[in-house]
């Protein structure tokens, strides 16, 4: 169903906001986003009562660090019970494979591409000189050949995932906005329909709705935009 392939990005500063937004929209969705804004707030309390509220969690902390230290790190998200934990795949294949023999089976270990706030002028300085789309692709390899669940990309290059990738990976996408959302610091994005008709497994979005008066209805026009 694709209300079970949203999730909510919490992206608030305090645990009352959080399961505020969780209780508001519990029965719409099953999934959240616990960023680094969240986490470094709350700390890992903010998951376990998301937890405890029955909802699964996405754990987006974009781990990168030596190998040791990230594998100890997705040790410690899988005691939170969390479904799915992000690591930035640029630290290499040494640190991916430390993650990947860390992570328990049911805990789905998701590799970064490229941000969704980059564009090739944000590459360039940085000292790459490809192309988005080639970048993205010799990481997505590399995280593929190395055993990452999925991966997080911009919808612009869910085509080029899903052809080189076929349903073997699970493409988590932000930079996702509805047709009447800002794009705000987002450069690379779709509307939700566009980017489930373009391969996507998972849409997170976040400001769209839980910036928004009413969240509920947010969502609730999202998902009628989706099926319309």
């Amino acid at each position: 169903m694709t209300k079970n392939k949203i999730i909510v990005a919490l992206d608030v500063a305090t645990k009352k906001e959080a399961l505020d937004l969780v209780d508001q929209l519990g029965e719409q969705i099953s999934f959240f986003k616990v960023g680094l804004q969240l986490y470094t707030a709350e700390g890992p309390e903010i998951v376990r009562a998301i937890r405890a509220a029955g909802a699964n969690v996405f754990l987006d902390l974009k781990l990168h660090d030596i190998p040791n230290t990230v594998a100890n790190a997705v040790r410690s998200a899988a005691e939170l019970a969390v479904q799915m934990l992000t690591f930035h795949l640029c630290g290499g294949e040494e640190m991916i494979r430390a993650a990947v023999s860390a992570k328990p089976r049911e805990l789905s270990l998701l590799g970064v591409t490229v941000l969704t706030s980059v564009d090739e002028q944000t590459l360039r300085k940085i000292g790459i000189p490809d192309k988005i789309d080639d970048h993205v692709l010799r990481l997505a390899k590399l995280g593929a050949e190395t055993g990452v669940d999925g991966l997080v990309a911009s919808p612009h290059e869910l085509k080029m995932l899903r052809a080189q990738f076929g349903t073997k990976i699970k493409l988590v996408v932000p930079g996702v906005r509805p047709t009447w959302s800002e794009a705000g610091d987002q450069k690379r994005v779709m509307t939700p329909r566009e980017a489930f008709d373009a391969g996507a497994d998972y849409l997170v979005i976040g400001r769209p709705i839980i910036a928004q008066p009413r969240p509920r209805e947010a969502l609730a026009q999202i998902l009628a935009e989706i099926g319309a």
